[in-house]
């Protein structure tokens, strides 16, 4: 009889998401006309990476409807595919002439607004996956639980998660209504959620975690700081030992922890595409995701 059973981590949480996710957040520079859109779509369907991610201050508010006439266009793509959105910041644009200052606003009237604005956006009558963008000081989850409920409900958003909150600000929400996801920064530039719990809360509630830059915006690739200069130095080692790409090295880094992270990656390039998929067959020794870690560190493991 297993002792310790009580104590067993919970079993992971379904998100329907595809193992890679391909951001939008820079559709709107991309300038593609919208066949080149869909054919963006259909080429990442081909790879395996069915997901998208969106928010609706993306491109100023544009991405999302410059999506949604790729998926007009060609209407079949829906269902072969997982729309995620984010909302709760509100930007100063022409888009949003309300907007006085740049704030947050997760008030269940400013959720169910952004929510209906993005359906309308996409050509979609749900979302697959809703998150809060940022945490809001004045968030109230009694509020935001409560019209998650109503959003389920109607069939608007089937699940729901959160971005960038810490892990006492995710446990309170998740206190309220089960939670999927947590968006998060990860990267072997940027390490922080490795060591102030939130990717020890995740594998403890079966939270697999969406990173965002997860090449640190192609710092990684090309910057010149001597943090970079270092990783890529130790990412050319292991990329030759792997007969591999130094991408998909660094998106293997993200992959190896226990949590199972998915990437997002951020680029229309198809081949960016691929190198993040070829890193969830890649696993890397112990040994060389530390190297990675001191690397950027600038040290040993203690």
């Amino acid at each position: 009889m297993n002792t310790h059973s009580s104590r067993a981590l919970a079993r992971p949480r379904f998100h329907g998401l595809s193992p890679v996710v391909a951001g939008c957040w820079r559709m709107a520079e991309w300038g593609l006309d919208v066949d080149a859109r869909i054919a963006w779509i259909e080429a990442c369907i081909e790879h395996g990476v069915s997901s998208f991610d969106h928010a609706d201050i993306y491109g100023g508010y544009a991405v999302e409807t410059l999506f949604g006439e790729a998926l007009a266009r060609a209407p079949g793509l829906r269902a072969r595919i997982q729309l995620a959105s984010k909302c709760g910041i509100r930007l100063v644009s022409s888009a949003r002439p309300a907007h006085r200052i740049k704030s947050y606003d997760t008030s269940a009237a400013h959720i169910v607004a952004s929510v209906d604005r993005s359906l309308h956006a996409l050509r979609t009558d749900h979302l697959d996956l809703l998150l809060i963008h940022r945490p809001d000081p004045l968030m109230d989850v009694a509020e935001i639980a409560h019209v998650f409920e109503r959003l389920q409900r109607a069939g608007k958003v089937l699940r729901f998660g959160m971005s960038n909150f810490s892990p006492g600000q995710f446990e309170l929400l998740d206190s309220a209504v089960e939670l999927v996801t947590q968006q998060i920064e990860l990267s072997p530039l940027s390490r922080e959620v490795l060591h102030d719990g939130t990717l020890d809360q995740c594998q403890r509630l079966g939270v697999q975690p969406m990173i965002w830059s997860p090449l640190a915006g192609g710092r990684l690739l090309t910057g010149d700081s001597a943090e970079a200069l270092r990783v890529r130095a130790e990412l050319e080692r292991i990329a030759g030992e792997l007969h591999s790409d130094i991408a998909t090295v660094a998106y293997a880094w993200v992959c190896r922890h226990p949590t199972r992270p998915i990437p997002i990656t951020g680029t229309r390039r198809i081949e960016g595409i691929a190198q993040a998929v070829a890193a969830t067959q890649l696993r890397l020794s112990s040994e060389d995701w530390h190297a990675l870690w001191s690397a950027g560190a600038g040290r040993p493991v203690a």
